[in-house]
């Protein structure tokens, strides 16, 4: 999750506000999150990740991407 948050996923480092802004912005990441996760469960058990995922390195005959980044890049 770490990851995600951070620069490949939200960028949630480069976010600039604070108080209740940056509590707002937490809590619709906190959601968007939870729907790109559930969203790449779904897409993995229907075994759809290799349409929608390239592979990080082409010489491994696996894909090796998260729920999340998988449901993010469905969208």
């Amino acid at each position: 999750m770490f990851r995600d948050l951070k620069s490949v996923g939200y960028s949630l480092e480069r976010c600039r506000a604070q108080g209740k802004r940056f509590l707002a912005i937490v809590l619709l990441i906190a959601i968007a999150y939870t729907c790109a996760t559930s969203q790449g469960q779904v897409l993995k058990q229907k075994a759809l990740q290799k349409y929608i995922a390239r592979p990080e390195h082409y010489d491994q005959p696996h894909r090796r991407h998260s729920a999340f980044h998988i449901g993010l890049a469905a969208h």
